[in-house]
C-alpha cells in the first residue's frame, strides 16, 4: 500500500483593501518625515544658474523624502544685478537675507532690504515679476519658502518672460 503524505501550505495573505494600502502608504510617509532631515548644511547645496538666476536649492521635489517637512521648495537666489522675469499664480514669501533692492510686480515697483518679507499675491491669471540689487557692488540674497500643495491647488504656471543675464541654455549647446 501506497502511503500518502501532504504537505499542509500557508494560505496566502488576503488583497489589502484601497482603506488598509492606504492607512500603510501614510504611515510610512509619516515614518520618512519623523526620520527626515533636521538640518539641511549649506556646504551640502551647490549654487545653480538658471534662467530665473543664481539659486542654491535647500528643500525641493528632488529630496522630499530624505525630508521632515516635504512638499516645500526653499532656495536662495543670489542677485547681482536682477533676476529673470517670470509669470506665476503667486502664494509664495521671500525673506530678504542680505543687501538692497527693489522687485517690479506686475509693473509697480516695491523697495526691499535685509530683514523685509515679499509677499507675491495670489493671482489666477499670474504675477509677473522680477527682483533687482540697488548696490552692483554688493550683494543680495533672499530666500523664497513656496507651500507645494498650496501652489498645485493654485493651477500654478511658470512663464518665463526674461531669462538672467547669465544663464547659457543648454539648447544652444553653449
Amino acid at each position: 500500500m501506497v502511503e500518502r503524505t501532504s504537505e499542509r501550505r500557508k494560505e496566502p495573505e488576503p488583497a489589502l483593501t484601497a482603506y488598509e494600502q492606504q492607512m500603510r502608504n501614510d504611515n510610512e510617509k509619516l515614518r520618512k518625515k519623523m526620520l527626515g532631515k533636521v538640518i539641511v548644511k549649506g556646504k551640502d547645496v551647490p549654487w545653480e544658474q538658471g534662467r530665473q538666476g543664481l539659486i542654491r536649492f535647500y528643500v525641493w521635489d528632488e529630496n522630499w523624502d530624505e525630508m521632515g517637512t516635504p512638499y516645500w521648495r526653499i532656495f536662495i537666489n543670489h542677485i547681482k544685478k536682477h533676476s529673470g522675469k517670470h509669470i506665476h499664480q503667486g502664494g509664495l514669501c521671500i525673506y530678504v537675507l542680505e543687501g538692497k533692492g527693489y522687485s517690479t510686480v506686475d509693473g509697480v515697483r516695491y523697495d526691499w532690504e535685509e530683514d523685509d518679507l515679499i509677499v507675491l499675491p495670489i493671482k489666477p491669471d499670474g504675477v509677473e515679476h522680477q527682483h533687482f540689487n540697488l548696490d552692483p557692488g554688493g550683494n543680495a540674497y533672499w530666500m523664497a519658502f513656496i507651500y507645494m500643495p498650496m501652489q498645485e491647488q493654485a493651477g500654478v504656471e511658470f512663464v518665463q518672460v526674461q531669462d538672467h543675464p547669465d544663464w547659457v541654455s543648454r539648447k544652444a549647446g553653449k
